[in-house]
């Protein structure tokens, strides 16, 4: 058990600390990082080595061409900083559609999404998405918050542990650990699939991908999902399918200048499944 004098120091310690983990978004949000870019790199390198040793990976070469000539067009967008990463591409055999970008520019889909994803306008919408998380820095800040959680959750206890029995240190703990859960961690996860829609939708019409099928791929994968047993909204990690839907077809007239720009200037992604 902690005596106050240490739990004051080791709350200052902590206030200093966060004080000087502050970032922004790239749309001007604050945000808090307890990890630099290059462990997040290293953890994303790691986490993708395994995937490919572990993971059935498609063993068509030419699904993987198809999405690294999408995350091409799309990376050459991106800030400097972020075309600089070592991005790479690799499409997995596995029939649930879904994708990934990790720390470090590894970007990764299921061959099943293509199912889902018919043109590769939709496709750079997926992709556009999970890049979006890259530059946004999601994955770091999600660890961070982890972190911050943890330590918060352990002060909790050191100071319920001065007044409480150890049941009700108990009690207190998961109730708090239920909190953090709903009501930190998760809306914040969803905050960062809203972004990411974002993002990666105008730096998909920057590229010159047709921006009006995020709308539409979004459409297919509501189609395709199967709702049974589908969390209610509060405990979810992702937005409400209809309204990300509706704010990606409200956004998409905003872009098409962008589009249009890309296309006159030659920007013309030609790539095929």
């Amino acid at each position: 058990m902690l005596s106050p004098p240490t739990l004051a120091r080791f709350a200052l310690s902590l206030a200093t600390l966060l004080l000087g983990a502050c970032a922004t978004t790239p749309s001007g949000r604050s945000q808090l990082l307890l990890v630099s870019d290059q462990q997040m790199n290293q953890m994303g390198l790691t986490a993708f080595e395994q995937m490919k040793a572990n993971d059935k990976v498609s063993v068509v070469p030419a699904k993987s061409v198809y999405a690294k000539c999408v995350v091409d067009a799309l990376v050459a967008e991106l800030p400097t900083e972020w075309q600089r990463l070592p991005w790479e591409v690799q499409a997995f055999a596995i029939q649930e559609p879904n994708a990934f970008a990790l720390p470090g520019g590894k970007v990764g889909l299921n061959t099943g999404l293509l199912r889902v994803a018919e043109t590769q306008d939709q496709l750079a919408a997926v992709l556009g998405h999970e890049i979006g998380h890259v530059v946004y820095r999601h994955a770091g800040e999600r660890v961070s918050q982890q972190q911050l959680t943890q330590v918060g959750l352990s002060l909790a206890e050191a100071y319920a542990g001065r007044n409480a029995s150890s049941s009700q240190v108990g009690l207190l703990m998961a109730a708090l650990g239920a909190g953090a859960q709903v009501g930190v961690l998760l809306p914040f996860s969803r905050q960062h699939e809203s972004e990411a829609d974002l993002y990666g939708q105008a730096l998909m019409a920057k590229a010159g991908f047709d921006p009006e099928a995020a709308a539409q791929l979004w459409r297919n994968m509501n189609a395709a999902s199967d709702k049974t047993g589908r969390p209610p909204a509060l405990l979810s990690t992702h937005p409400n399918p209809e309204a990300r839907i509706a704010r990606l077809a409200d956004h998409a007239p905003q872009l098409r200048p962008d589009y249009e720009r890309a296309r006159a200037a030659g920007k013309r992604p030609n790539c095929r499944d």
